[in-house]
């Protein structure tokens, strides 16, 4: 492992980092109990995290409304086990040895809150599939 604690890490990328990425680091904070270090990123970040992803994140108990969009670094990369890309191309940066995985997702940026639940839904379902697979059990929610 790459990360500074024994605890797998995982970055999850998106273009402004104000979506995607934020509603899938708050499912892994959350979802993880603390055993895997998460971060996010964007290549090119917004001014802040997209209120409606923070609605929907709150209908499920999930509250992301501290976070800010952060610009994605080659060192969050080279610090993170696991890369998730949402939708950022070319923009992301490539290491290889790293585990990569992209997933395709509708863009929640402009949409309202009936648009973006089922975005969230399909990040939380796609978020216990990498806790599984990193073999990390699932905490309640």
């Amino acid at each position: 492992m790459t990360s500074t604690t024994d605890k797998p890490s995982v970055l999850f990328v998106c273009v402004h980092n104000a979506g995607r990425s934020q509603m899938a680091a708050g499912f892994l904070t959350a979802l993880s109990g603390g055993a895997v270090e998460v971060r996010s990123a964007g290549s090119a970040p917004a001014d802040r995290v997209n209120p409606v992803a923070v609605e929907a994140m709150a209908e499920v108990g999930v509250d992301i409304t501290a976070e800010q969009p952060k610009v994605l670094t080659t060192e969050a990369v080279q610090a993170s086990d696991v890369v998730v890309t949402m939708g950022c191309g070319d923009a992301c940066p490539f290491f290889p040895g790293k585990r990569y995985e992209d997933w395709v997702l509708e863009d929640p940026a402009g949409q309202g809150i009936d648009a973006v639940r089922p975005i969230r839904d399909e990040i939380r379902t796609r978020v216990l599939g990498l806790l599984d697979e990193l073999g990390v059990p699932a905490a309640a929610l």
